[in-house]
Formats: C-alpha cells, sequence, structure tokens
C-alpha cells in the first residue's frame, strides 16, 4: 500500500519540485494542498497519483477536514507568506497561524513526520557571517515580519514536540531553478534597467541552492528516522562570490551582465527612510529598497550543512554550475 503525503504550498515554486521528487519514488500519493487551481490541475495531470485540493491553511475547520478526508501518513509544509515587506497580521496568519493549525492536526491524526520548511533569513544581521551553525542565530531578530514569525513559527513548532509533534525543520538558502518567481527575475529586471545594485562590488561570499536539491532534503527530511527533532541548513554547499556568480547565470542566459556600484551607508540609510515613508502610505507595494535587501547585497552569508550530511546522508544531486546552466536555458526559452 502506497503512502500519503499532504504537501501544503504545492502551487508554488518548490512545491511542484517536491512533487517530481516524490514521483521519483513508486511508493506515495499526494495531496497537493494550495489555492492556484491551475497550476493543481497540472500538477494532477503532470504527475501520477496526484490529487490538487484547494484550501484555506488558516482556516482550521478546513484544514481538518482534509486531515479526515485524506488521513495523510506525512505532511511536508511548504506553504508560507515569504516577503520583504507586509502588514504584520499578514505574516502572522500565513506563518504562524497556519503553521501551528498544522501542527496540531497532525498530532491528533498521529502524523508520521511533520517537516517544516523555515528560511536561513533568521541568520541575517549587518555583518559577514559564514558557515553558520542551526542554533546560531539571534532569536529577537526583527529585521522584518518574515523573519521574525519565522523565528515565532519554530518557537511554536518545538513547543509542540512535547505533546507528541513529530517533526523535521529544514531551513534552504536562496532557491533558483527553472520557475524561479523572484531571486533571478527581480534581479534581471534591475539588469535591465539600472543595472543589478552590488554594494562592495558584489565580493560577498553566498550560498544559493539548485531548487532540486532543496526537494530531495524534503524527501530526505521525511524519511530518514534520526532526523527527527532535527533542524537543518541545506545549500548546494559551494559558497560563492555574488558577482561572480551573476555573470555566470547572464552568461548561460544570452544576457549581459551590468552592474551598479553602490555604498552601503548610504543605502542602509535610505531602506530605512523608504520603509518608514511606506509604513505611513496607504500602499502594499513593497519599498524599492529594505533594510533586509540591502543586509543581503551588503555582507556574506554561507551555511554549515554538515549536520544534514552527517544524519541525513543529504548530499546534493545536482551541482551549482550544472544548475545554473539549466536554468540559464530555460530563462532563455522563456523570458
Amino acid at each position: 500500500m502506497s503512502e500519503k503525503v499532504l504537501l501544503t504550498g504545492a502551487t508554488g515554486f518548490l512545491g511542484g519540485y517536491v512533487i517530481k521528487e516524490l514521483s521519483e519514488h513508486d511508493s506515495y500519493e499526494v495531496v497537493a494542498v494550495g489555492r492556484n487551481e491551475k497550476r493543481g490541475k497540472e500538477l494532477e495531470d503532470g504527475f501520477a497519483g496526484v490529487r490538487f485540493a484547494k484550501a484555506d491553511l488558516t482556516d482550521a475547520g478546513q484544514i481538518e477536514a482534509l486531515f479526515q478526508k485524506e488521513k495523510p501518513d506525512y505532511v511536508i509544509h511548504t506553504g508560507a507568506l515569504s516577503s520583504a515587506w507586509g502588514k504584520y497580521d499578514d505574516f502572522y496568519q500565513a506563518n504562524v497561524k497556519a503553521t501551528v493549525i498544522i501542527a496540531e492536526l497532525c498530532i491528533k491524526y498521529g502524523i508520521r513526520r511533520m517537516v517544516y520548511i523555515s528560511s536561513p533569513s533568521v541568520y541575517t544581521a549587518k555583518r559577514d557571517r559564514l558557515n553558520i551553525k542551526e542554533d546560531d542565530f539571534d532569536p529577537k531578530n526583527k529585521l522584518n515580519y518574515y523573519i521574525k514569525t519565522k523565528i515565532l513559527s519554530e518557537k511554536e513548532l518545538h513547543a509542540l514536540e512535547g505533546k507528541g509533534l513529530d517533526l523535521t525543520i529544514l531551513r534552504p538558502r536562496g532557491l533558483i531553478g527553472p520557475g524561479d518567481p523572484s531571486l533571478m527575475p527581480r534581479l534581471m529586471r534591475a539588469n535591465d534597467k539600472i543595472g543589478i545594485p552590488l554594494i562592495r562590488k558584489g565580493k560577498i561570499i553566498v550560498d544559493i541552492t539548485c531548487v532540486q536539491n532543496v526537494a530531495y532534503a524534503c524527501y530526505l527530511a521525511m524519511t530518514t528516522a534520526k532526523a527527527k527533532g532535527g533542524t537543518f541548513n541545506i545549500t548546494n554547499g559551494e559558497p560563492s562570490e555574488f558577482a561572480k556568480l551573476l555573470e555566470l547565470f547572464c552568461t548561460e542566459a544570452g544576457e549581459t551582465a551590468k552592474f551598479l556600484n553602490l555604498p552601503f551607508g548610504l543605502m542602509y540609510v535610505m531602506a530605512s527612510i523608504m520603509e518608514g515613508i511606506y509604513k505611513i502610505l496607504p500602499t502594499k507595494k513593497e519599498p524599492l529598497l529594505t533594510r533586509y535587501t540591502v543586509c543581503t547585497l551588503s555582507f556574506s552569508q554561507s551555511l554549515d550543512i554538515s549536520k544534514a550530511k552527517e544524519i541525513m546522508g543529504y548530499s546534493p544531486k545536482i551541482a551549482l554550475k550544472e544548475g545554473i546552466r539549466e536554468y540559464g536555458k530555460w530563462w532563455q526559452a522563456n523570458k
């Protein structure tokens, strides 16, 4: 008998790749939970054993009905509000309330393992940070509401472990690959207009991760007994200079990289001012600059993935250059 996985955020970027990863293992049915019905139909048509379910993750009754109907063995929770800007309540509802609802249902219905996709944004600071281990973050980091609610959701989940929640947390860094809706498209739009903004001339070290490797890590987190209770950094394990990565991608994508070098101090002050103005304005648009974005562009950050390697047996399936080459070809065909 096949086992059943309830996957939230299934119609998002990572969700589709998790379904593809699970489809490579014959023993899983997938309940693909999301809001995008068109994408949900594509997933049903594209993969055997996948059923789409439209649902609001903040509606406890709706989600419990789904648990009762589907009786999943595992839950992979990728659904989240991921943005550098927005209202706190929106982030709280999507990232904390929904996560707690799902976790409590996992306990109630005896789910064998909940895999929660958190974020390495919790490590962000105004300084270079290399080889960061999973416990090396400031629990009071309030650089933006996304970070604040990811930290809070992890705290709530750990509290529920004491009530019987079988949990594994992943913090994957900088996902890229065909279908990427945000990271590289945003940089390429800037490249077309004024040039990609660089601070410190892009000579910072960054970790990015081929999305296929993150999907594989989700599978390992779900199936590895020793991963219970663990939190794991996930990257390609190939920290590289930011400007060189951008040049490589642009070459593979048939683009010419243009850079706009900017000073950190001025950009951070401007971001702070913009955030203040946008909090007053009656708009949901994201400021051109945020303090989080400036810090991300200004300081080195690489993650230690030795724990994932040792406990889960994680090893990237796709090397970074191979992933960038594949993504570049997709970009040329779809831009």
